[in-house]
């Protein structure tokens, strides 16, 4: 081997046989590991390349073995050494991933039905499978050169926690071998918590990983550990850096110089040697499950990763997710309570707006004016939200509008033969974006310019049917004159940076009324918001999705928490629900900030109708041109099933998702339900392995999917 690249010779004398698991799906002809020679051992986790097929490709050692200990009964490929081939290069510049990474990598894979190599690989930086050993070496002495440097010499001064902090930290430490809920009102904080409990694992030399659902969230809980804990290094590890600063962060905690390790979901994977906490902020954030590829809950896995490593594990939220809550109600997780705002803040007073009577009057009134019975109402807010807006601008305070719906409008319509701005590639529509005058496809990407006339009928007098955000700031524009309204959205925030800069305007005082999407309603601290608004959130009370409710509720609590966080304005300030139910039992539950009462009545829901968390669900998920093939490669997939005869599991029939087509693709799913979670995996396990095959006598199946414990039915 060349000690400045790690080549090998194709060829090397059989010193030694590897199982090596190599970038492939779980459910085809590959096996789950390979075969191959060295020169000498290697220990495992070892980054290698090796020869498969034509190709050369990345892989990981996962056991070494001398071959004459492997038998006859061994489950590797029967094979002599002689006839194996050899490792091509091996990346052994940096420290091997230890057995506890692996044993985490092979449960991932195996409960979520993925390939090992192909998960294993799938969670490495990408350029480990781009450079050579002695690349590797450069990046890491340039790494660690610069991470020293970085280093801060200042000792921060930790700010003192109340009673309730206080009392929720030590009984955290207290039975630090069961997981923690840490269950806190909006602005009671949390954060603090979380620092506190940091300062600990680090006092004691250990890591601490703290894992965030959204990117967006990044930045300002970087900042609160970079200012608090400034002499220990902080790597932060998510989508949006570069493919270099991912490999730099990922190697400085695998290295174990970065003692804080800060991230999104794909963070759950990251090697770290003395990791020694685990905290989830926003435990309920549907963003933690993985929706393409490998499938995986990083919510779930980091507490497995706890459990397995005999570490603490914190999960906070204002609105836990409801399997998180059922577990407390067992006695699995504990609950720990923060029951009030810090610094003398409120919870802000809940408000209904019954739009029912203003719609009938504007229905009403249109009538009288001879408009269509259909037209959309123009004004921007109910009156009395709108009045409720002008008293905060006449007082230099500052409102919040959330509405979850980005671009102008969601459907152009022609109201001559009732032509709408479908998209041609999915079952969505084109959304009105009038800044730059385009329809957009918010699924596949497709804009094109907003056509002059009806495609379809010629008709001049195309109109926007909804609202959206762009619209709502420009309603408010005309009604507002004067105010200084901000939007923050997807479509406002692209460039880099640009959501840091806008959300630092809101803190200054440079805006008066924002308005934006759920981007908004978690983990900002706005000081001047004494009037949060949902413009539109019935839509969800009434969606197919068992979950939409859940969302929904966490979504206004959330927002409604971004007012009332400072004592001088506390008492004046409100959360307004623009509803047509006003007597909902949600929204009854969210007047009065009972976060419990509408869990238990949820948890009721379920249990009654058989959902999870009370049972528990696989999705298997066909993909073609055209729905029939995808369609008879499930029919054909359940009655294989059917034969294994496995007790306890229920296969619906295959039917269409909500999202039909995407991309020009038809997709199809089946859905698996079992009362026993190992009753389920049995079946998976025995079941899935023989649909590759299934799928040869399917042409035109383009993919298939298993997606265990699912989000989105």
């Amino acid at each position: 081997m060349s000690e400045a690249s790690g080549q090998m010779t194709a060829q090397g004398p059989a010193g030694a046989r590897l199982r090596v698991a190599v970038e492939a799906p779980r459910h085809t002809s590959i096996a789950v590991l390979l075969d191959y020679t060295c020169e000498h051992a290697l220990a495992p986790g070892t980054l290698v390349r090796v020869p498969l097929g034509a190709r050369e490709v990345a892989g990981v050692v996962w056991e070494s073995a001398p071959s004459a200990a492997l038998g006859r009964d061994d489950p590797a490929r029967e094979a002599a050494p002689k006839d194996l081939r050899a490792v091509r290069a091996v990346l052994d510049a940096m420290p091997a991933l230890d057995a506890r990474w692996r044993a985490m990598i092979d449960f991932a894979a195996s409960y979520y039905q993925r390939g090992l190599g192909e998960l294993a690989l799938a969670v490495l930086p990408p350029q480990l499978r781009q450079i050579d050993n002695g690349q590797l070496a450069r990046r890491i002495k340039s790494a660690t050169s610069a991470a020293a440097a970085e280093l801060g010499q200042a000792v921060a001064r930790p700010v003192a926690l109340n009673a309730d902090q206080a009392a929720a930290l030590e009984a955290f430490f207290a039975e630090a071998g069961r997981p923690a809920l840490l269950h806190g009102v909006t602005g009671s904080g949390k954060t603090e918590v979380y620092l506190h409990a940091a300062a600990r694992a680090l006092a004691q030399g250990g890591q601490v990983l703290v894992l965030v659902p959204e990117i967006n969230l990044t930045p300002q809980l970087e900042a609160r550990f970079a200012e608090r804990f400034p002499q220990h290094l902080l790597a932060s590890l998510h989508s949006a850096l570069t493919p270099a600063q991912r490999l730099r962060h990922w190697l400085l905690a695998h290295l174990g110089r970065a003692q804080l390790v800060l991230g999104t979901r794909l963070a759950v994977f990251a090697s770290m040697p003395r990791l020694a906490l685990i905290v989830v902020d926003e435990e309920h954030d549907a963003s933690f499950k993985q929706q393409e590829g490998a499938r995986y809950s990083a919510r779930d896995l980091a507490v497995w990763r706890a459990q397995q490593l005999g570490i603490p594990v914190l999960l906070g939220s204002a609105t836990p997710s409801l399997e998180t809550w059922q577990r407390v109600q067992q006695g699995r997780y504990r609950r720990l309570v923060l029951g009030s705002r810090i610094g003398q803040g409120e919870l802000p007073r809940v408000r209904m707006v019954d739009m029912r009577q203003l719609l009938r009057a504007g229905a009403g009134q249109r009538a009288a004016q001879g408009a269509p019975s259909g037209a959309a109402d123009d004004a921007p807010l109910a009156p009395p939200l709108l009045d409720a807006v002008r008293a905060r601008l006449e007082r230099g305070e500052q409102s919040l509008l959330l509405l979850n719906r980005r671009g102008y409008a969601p459907v152009l319509h022609c109201p001559a033969c009732g032509w709408k701005s479908g998209c041609p590639h999915c079952s969505a529509w084109r959304v009105f974006h009038k800044l730059d005058r385009t329809l957009r496809c918010h699924h596949c990407g497709l804009a094109e310019r907003v056509p002059r006339a009806c495609p379809e009928c010629g008709n001049l007098d195309i109109t926007p049917m909804g609202r959206g955000t762009e619209k709502l700031v420009e309603q408010l524009g005309a009604v507002l004159p004067g105010a200084r309204i901000a939007r923050i959205d997807a479509d406002t925030t692209r460039a880099a940076g640009e959501l840091v800069r806008q959300l630092a305007a809101v803190h200054e005082g440079e805006v008066d009324v924002l308005v934006g999407t759920q981007i908004l309603a978690k983990g900002h601290d706005f000081r001047r918001v004494t009037l949060v608004a949902a413009v539109n959130p019935d839509g969800a009370l009434f969606s197919a999705d068992f979950r939409a409710p859940e969302r929904l509720f966490a979504l206004l609590m959330q927002a409604a928490g971004r007012a009332g966080r400072d004592a001088a304005h506390a008492a004046r300030s409100e959360m307004w629900i623009q509803t047509t139910v006003p007597a909902h039992p949600l929204y009854a539950a969210l007047a009065a900030h009972d976060y419990e009462a509408f869990a238990r009545a949820q948890l009721d829901e379920r249990a009654a109708a058989g959902l999870p968390p009370f049972t528990h669900l696989a999705l298997v998920r066909a993909e073609a041109r055209d729905a029939a093939p995808a369609m008879a490669f499930l029919h054909a997939a359940a009655a294989q099933l059917a034969t294994l005869a496995v007790p306890g599991v229920r296969v619906y029939p295959p039917v269409p998702p909500a999202m039909a087509r995407l991309a020009d693709v038809e997709r199809v799913q089946m859905l698996l339900e079992s009362a026993s979670r190992p009753a389920l995996h049995k079946a998976l396990s025995q079941w899935l392995p023989g649909l590759n095959a299934l799928r040869a006598a399917h042409k035109g199946v383009i993919r298939w999917a298993v997606d265990v414990d699912p989000q989105a039915i």
